[in-house]
């Protein structure tokens, strides 16, 4: 080895969402004897930003993040959501009748989601990673070349650094050099919509209630945060959103109140509006040799159910369990078994979850009297039947079917 060279057991590419979990999990499991290179293309360093993105945790998504550390630091920030309530209507109607209401609580009353300001988690996650003395922040950096040999992989990165791991990570997102590098393939396809996200405050409070208005561009989706506050997620028309970005904030506030359905009173803009072109994506595997895929880089989903984050967070869970498996057992910890067993794990759900996220999108997403009222007659039958209700929190807080050991929140 060249003097540049360092060795790792672990090496993941990103330090998202994803790749910072899969990272402090390995770190944990271990207790500090699995060595971690977390790569990424800007240093972690210093204040986080504030933004106006925020997420859905879910019940399963929280436990793990109990499990890591991070939930902790971000409890105080976070909202319970006790409540969903539905619309579905024209843009210019002057009341969204609510046709879908749903209380929001699984088991013993714990709330099935918690909405969390995404810079709050990117402080606390990386506060933690830097507390864990087994992972190796290398940034700024980025991966530009890749090699899987019969038992370890070989990096090469943008600062000149070579490393080696028996196990590599793509966790950079949708755009994964890593990804690309090791040869898997994408399906992807463009939606006409863009996503707008900002913050507003509202002159009554929103007593923990979420609400979905589904509006002929796209859904738009009203988050409660701490306070008189919630957080807007917006899909709209391209054509669209182009002019409504480029409105001053007084005119951008009224396509938001027009949309907003006047229940919460006055609104006020909180801090700065972001966007971005809205797709889908699935990786075709999973895995190669010496890699996993996880995360964005592995499934880019629409934004409509609020789950990108919790499928990310599914797959590190899952990838540690098997990692962790096959170490106690004295196996290499990147062998081709190994990545089989995550790939089957978690290609089929979040496939599924991507095509049934596009599906309801594509539903809703239009101005079809005829389709409205098929889709109001559908919600209004769910809202008669509690059982089914109580079926769909339970999907989305994350709790059913097979779970690895972190979103039930036990050590792995």
């Amino acid at each position: 080895m060249s003097p540049r060279t360092e060795s790792f057991d672990l090496a993941v590419s990103g330090a998202s969402f994803t790749g910072m979990a899969l990272a402090l999990a390995a770190a944990r499991a271990f207790d500090g004897q699995l060595t971690v290179a977390l790569i990424e293309r800007a240093a972690l360093a210093g204040a986080v930003a504030p933004g106006a993105r925020a997420f859905a945790i879910s019940a399963a998504s929280q436990r793990m993040l109990a499990a890591l550390g991070v939930w902790q630091a971000v409890a105080n920030e976070a909202e319970p959501v006790v409540a969903i309530d539905i619309t579905d209507s024209s843009l210019e109607a002057g009341v969204r009748p609510i046709v879908l209401s749903y209380d929001n609580h699984v088991e013993a009353g714990e709330p099935a989601t918690h909405i969390v300001p995404a810079d709050s988690i990117t402080a606390a996650m990386q506060a933690a990673v830097a507390r864990e003395r087994s992972i190796r922040v290398i940034a700024p950096a980025e991966v530009l070349g890749f090699k899987a040999q019969a038992m370890t992989a070989t990096l090469e990165l943008s600062n000149g650094q070579t490393i080696t791991a028996a196990l590599c990570a793509a966790a950079e997102g949708r755009t994964s050099a890593l990804r690309d590098q090791a040869g898997i393939k994408s399906v992807r396809w463009s939606y006409d919509q863009v996503g707008i996200v900002t913050v507003v405050a509202h002159e009554r409070p929103h007593g923990g209630r979420a609400v979905q208005h589904f509006l002929p561009a796209g859904p738009f989706a009203i988050l409660p945060l701490k306070g008189n506050r919630s957080c807007i997620t917006w899909s709209e028309n391209a054509s669209e959103a182009e002019w409504i970005l480029a409105l001053d904030d007084a005119h951008f506030l009224e396509e938001v109140d027009q949309r907003f359905g006047g229940r919460l009173g006055q609104l006020t803009l909180e801090g700065r509006r972001q966007s971005w072109p809205l797709e889908l994506h699935l990786a075709r595997s999973y895995s190669a040799p010496r890699l996993a895929v996880i995360g964005d880089a592995a499934h880019g989903v629409h934004p409509i159910a609020g789950q990108g984050l919790n499928l990310g967070l599914r797959d590190a869970a899952a990838l540690i369990d098997v990692v962790a498996d096959a170490a106690r057992l004295g196996l290499d910890i990147g062998a081709a078994p190994v990545l089989e067993r995550y790939e089957q794990w978690r290609r089929f759900d979040s496939t599924v979850s991507a095509l049934s996220f596009d599906g309801l999108n594509r539903l809703f997403s239009n101005d079809s009297t005829v389709l409205r009222a098929v889709r109001d007659a559908g919600l209004g039958m769910v809202d008669r039947l509690p059982s089914l209700k109580q079926a769909f929190v339970k999907e989305a807080s994350g709790l059913s079917g097979k779970l690895p050991r972190l979103l039930k929140g036990e050590p792995v």
